[in-house]
């Protein structure tokens, strides 16, 4: 398979069976009752994947972008084949949308309240001992249950996310049901695809490693199936990194991403990494915390109750203030005290965000954005698989796709922890944990025989200069 013909022939097979895999591993109704099944559908998937993208690296520059776009829109529609069967998120997202379309802001009352009876449908609040038998309902008064999670409690969803869903409630024609926000999520999908495209056009860089988001399972299971909004912050997310050089414009995208979905804040020590001066910092972060207090305050004005909804219960419930809760921080109590673990996370997360500040590279911020982020997984081991959204987009920026194992390990914490025990948690952040350090010793000795195959840097032409970014400043 020397010939590039050839190369790029086992390329397209790989991506039309990956594509094949992924249609029923949607369709799969195995999360609740045959969760080792799911498992297997999953590992398929991945493994196809892998192939694919290994495969990539040899075919002529001039297909790679048309085989990254093509295959993502394969993958993607793929997402569609379903409804989403491992996450009833979508439902609160509906659900907030309509509230909106009604004038009434998504923080004031939970979905259980009688208030908003008038509301109801039959497609999220089911009627009868039939309707209401599935897994993934919850009864709210007698005779009618919800698919939506958490109905006795507010929404936990930023502004900007809540804006999203009564946005596609306003554009969605009536009866559409699950369909709107999946369309939503494919269409983001691919919107990342192309800003990975131009962010890597515009650095001088390889397109291939956009194939890492573009053809993630990961991304069509949980962007897609489940229409998770992280997709919007992480499409912020990435246009932010590729515009930092813009200081203001790149804090505001930031803050818009923080006010979709919080978690791309752990990106901002990425962000100023190599900064030294207060008021450069100052320029990237001022208008970030702008942003996001002017997306929080129109709900402000128009709520009775606080527009931090169930944000704090939520930490909780996650087990995030109780280290001996669940699976989280699963690595750190393998040989700390449980009591010990949340200050670890603090003094593990301070000490890798003073090494991005300083040793790491300003022209390159999504590689510190990179390790600041996957530690952080590592540390707290989340539970929940579409957290690796903002991660992945992250790999397809930086290259080094040792770091994609720890989103094979959400999966794994999130499905198949289901089928083989609580130890899955430990040992598939484990095993991401190693292939991390792996690779990092791979490319540190690449790096000292003077070889080629290092974690990505800048292009040939970029500006060697002390801090390129922020010499500029005002």
């Amino acid at each position: 398979m020397d010939h590039p013909r050839a190369r790029t022939l086992l390329t397209v097979l790989l991506l039309a069976a990956l594509t094949a895999v992924l249609v029923p591993a949607v369709r799969e109704e195995g999360y609740f009752a045959d969760p080792a099944r799911l498992t297997w559908w999953y590992a398929a998937a991945w493994t196809l994947f892998g192939a694919a993208a290994w495969s990539l690296r040899r075919v002529p520059e001039r297909y790679v972008v048309p085989l990254v776009l093509a295959g993502a829109l394969a993958v993607c529609a793929a997402g569609l084949a379903g409804p989403p069967l491992t996450s009833t998120d979508s439902f609160r997202y509906a659900w907030d949308g309509r509230v909106q379309a009604a004038g009434i802001s998504p923080y004031d009352h939970a979905p259980a309240d009688p208030a908003l009876r008038a509301l109801r449908d039959d497609w999220l609040f089911p009627r009868g001992a039939a309707a209401c038998a599935g897994p993934d309902r919850v009864g709210i008064e007698p005779g009618v249950c919800t698919r939506i999670n958490r109905p006795a409690v507010h929404t936990v969803y930023p502004p900007v996310a809540e804006g999203y869903f009564g946005l596609v409630h306003a554009l969605s024609p009536a009866g559409v049901r699950h369909k709107a926000l999946q369309t939503g999520g494919a269409l983001l999908a691919l919107a990342v695809t192309g800003a990975l495209l131009l962010v890597q056009r515009r650095r001088g860089a390889r397109p291939r490693t956009a194939a890492y988001w573009a053809w993630c399972p990961a991304v069509v299971v949980e962007a897609v199936n489940n229409a998770h909004v992280d997709v919007l912050a992480v499409l912020l997310s990435v246009a932010a990194l590729g515009v930092v050089r813009g200081r203001a414009l790149g804090g505001a995208l930031f803050g818009l991403a923080i006010a979709a979905k919080l978690l791309p804040a752990v990106l901002l020590p990425g962000a100023l990494a190599g900064v030294r001066r207060w008021r450069d910092a100052a320029a990237l972060l001022l208008p970030a915390a702008a942003v996001v207090g002017l997306a929080y305050l129109p709900y402000v004005l128009a709520s009775r109750a606080s527009v931090f909804g169930y944000l704090g219960g939520y930490a909780e419930e996650e087990g995030y203030e109780d280290p001996g809760a669940g699976g989280r921080y699963a690595l750190l109590r393998l040989v700390l005290p449980d009591s010990w673990s949340v200050p670890a996370v603090a003094v593990g997360m301070l000490a890798v965000t003073a090494y991005v500040w300083r040793r790491g590279d300003p022209r390159q911020p999504w590689s510190a954005a990179l390790l600041v982020t996957g530690t952080a997984f590592l540390l707290m081991t989340p539970g929940y698989s579409w957290y690796a959204l903002l991660l992945i987009a992250l790999v397809a920026l930086d290259g080094r796709a040792e770091w994609l194992g720890v989103a094979v390990a959400g999966a794994a914490a999130y499905v198949s922890v289901r089928a083989l025990g609580g130890a899955t948690i430990p040992v598939a952040y484990g095993l991401a944990g190693a292939a991390v350090l792996v690779g990092w010793v791979l490319r540190r000795r690449a790096a000292a025989r003077g070889g080629r195959g290092v974690a990505p840097g800048p292009p040939p032409h970029a500006p060697r200069s002390g801090q390129p970014m922020w010499n500029g400043s005002p």
